[in-house]
């Protein structure tokens, strides 16, 4: 049987989502393992006031493609950009673009969704289903389609403790929803979206069961795979350990704590962390296409890609090393020394909010309006609660998730393309992997330097002789009160400081003695 990267040799391959942090990953780990593969098409829009070839252009640049750019240069021609807009009628792609894509098409790996949790109903409706449903339809087009590998999410079921490999079936019916909501004014939507989502937690896993129940729809017509990530993290050995380019999801949580403003967090500590490297995702991805294309199989495989089952890392291993990272590689300019604890009581954690994020917020918007400048804590602390918030249903709960057609996959793989393509994640060295993840939100998310640590951990010290200074005036300050108001409080006084004496005086005899 061919290897993975034989198969992909010659071969077209359409992306969604290709500029987003696992299309890159994608595109660069096709290039680069699959150096004979015929042509990568990625469907773009314009974004921002860049047109589609600046923003191809800035992609290229990207730091995630050194190793492939060193390897070859001319990389970026196999690249083909398609003018694309997932919210409207067809993609907006092309007459000629359809009939290009459909004539030389053979692979078509579907990323692209809104992976917002708060997303508006309808705006996560028309991205992460109706989309998926006019790229099946562009895909039943495609003269030699071999395979369509759709990648959904772990928790699009997160409603059920125990995950197996299978559609299940849909909240409700997609197209009578997709046809009531067409019609209906937004501000009725945002009040019947409680109801409608039921027990998920978001509009996110809410949409990515209902594309799973659209894929589906089309199994008969294609040969189809859907890759089931849990939580994507930064990369675990390609391109390059701790490879990250965004915010979203634990590497907030990290930068905030590396930081010092993040010092609570509403977590099970004996929950499983179920975070997967983004290689790992990718690898499996990959492999799946091939395997799709090749054995063809009668149903549609789902891939849950977790961690959990397999090799699980709970919440307060995660936090412990985190903060153990972050004072052996700190960040620059921190708010205050790493130091967040995770509790999974409501009260003790919002007094910890009040005292450890709160109170200090207000004091450093007073120093910056007294100062002239703008204030800026307090709505920074907002927009990260906010954003916990949204992480909390995730980290205080556990889900089994079957996983025997990964196990499947990999026994189907030669040794050779399960070194080039691994995916094993019992190989995983966790303290390793978020050491790595940490030092990775430094240098590619904050783009700080690895030289200016020492600086960086003189700046700690200078936080930690602050805080001493502080807790010490505080605490001399409140004992004077009492001993000013209080006769019990100068009696105990009194007596601590003659016991000191005692003491002092015990020690200085016998050193005399001694000597």
């Amino acid at each position: 049987m061919a290897s993975i990267s034989d198969y992909y040799a010659g071969k077209s391959v359409l992306i969604t989502g290709a500029t987003g942090f696992m299309g890159k990953v994608l595109v660069e780990k096709l290039l680069r393992s699959c150096p004979e593969v015929h042509a990568l098409y990625i469907l773009v829009r314009p974004k921002a006031g860049q047109s589609m070839q600046e923003r191809v252009k800035d992609m290229m640049k990207c730091k995630v493609f050194d190793r492939v750019r060193e390897e070859n240069p001319d990389f970026h021609k196999k690249i083909v950009p398609i003018s694309s807009e997932l919210t409207q009628p067809g993609l907006a792609i092309s007459p000629e673009d359809v009939e290009k894509l459909t004539a030389c098409v053979n692979i078509v790996f579907h990323c692209a969704a809104t992976i917002r949790f708060d997303e508006p109903l309808k705006h996560a409706l028309q991205l992460n289903v109706i989309a998926t449903q006019q790229l099946l339809s562009l895909a039943q087009q495609m003269h030699h389609l071999e395979a369509f590998i759709h990648v959904s999410t772990a928790y699009a079921n997160c409603n059920r403790r125990h995950i197996d490999e299978v559609i299940y079936p849909p909240p409700v019916e997609p197209k009578k929803l997709i046809d009531s909501l067409e019609w209906l004014d937004e501000g009725i939507v945002r009040d019947i979206t409680p109801r409608l989502i039921g027990d998920r937690p978001n509009t996110y896993t809410y949409t990515k069961a209902l594309a799973e129940c659209v894929v589906q729809q089309e199994s008969t017509k294609l040969n189809i795979g859907i890759i089931r990530p849990s939580i994507v993290g930064a990369s675990w050995q390609e391109p390059f350990p701790g490879w990250i380019d965004n915010f979203n999801g634990p590497s907030g949580v990290f930068i905030a704590a590396g930081k010092g403003i993040l010092r609570t967090m509403r977590a099970n500590n004996d929950a499983v962390a179920d975070l997967i490297p983004v290689d790992v995702v990718i690898n499996l991805t990959i492999a799946a296409g091939w395997y799709t294309a090749v054995h063809r199989p009668k149903s549609v495989l789902v891939y849950n890609c977790t961690t959990g089952g397999i090799n699980p890392f709970h919440w307060g291993e995660i936090e412990h090393h985190v903060m153990s990272s972050f004072k052996r590689n700190p960040l620059e300019q921190a708010f205050r020394r790493p130091n967040a604890n995770i509790t999974s009581n409501y009260l003790i954690n919002q007094y910890w909010i009040l005292v450890s994020h709160k109170f200090p917020a207000l004091i450093y918007d007073l120093f910056l309006r007294l100062s002239g400048q703008k204030p800026q804590m307090m709505r920074i602390f907002n927009r990260l609660h906010k954003a916990i918030g949204l992480l909390e249903y995730f980290s205080s709960q556990d889900w089994e998730w079957n996983s025997e057609n990964m196990s499947m996959l990999m026994s189907q793989l030669t040794p050779e393309d399960k070194k080039t393509f691994n995916f094993d994640v019992r190989q995983l060295n966790w303290p390793e992997y978020i050491e790595n993840y940490c030092i990775g939100t430094k240098k590619y998310v904050l783009n700080e330097d690895m030289s200016d640590i020492p600086a960086a951990r003189q700046h700690l010290r200078k936080l930690r002789n602050i805080r001493y200074t502080f807790n010490t005036i505080l605490l001399v300050f409140i004992w004077r009160v009492f001993i000013a108001r209080s006769q019990m409080a100068r009696n105990i006084w009194y007596f601590v400081v003659s016991l000191c004496f005692k003491f002092l005086s015990y020690f200085k005899a016998s050193s005399t003695l001694t000597n």
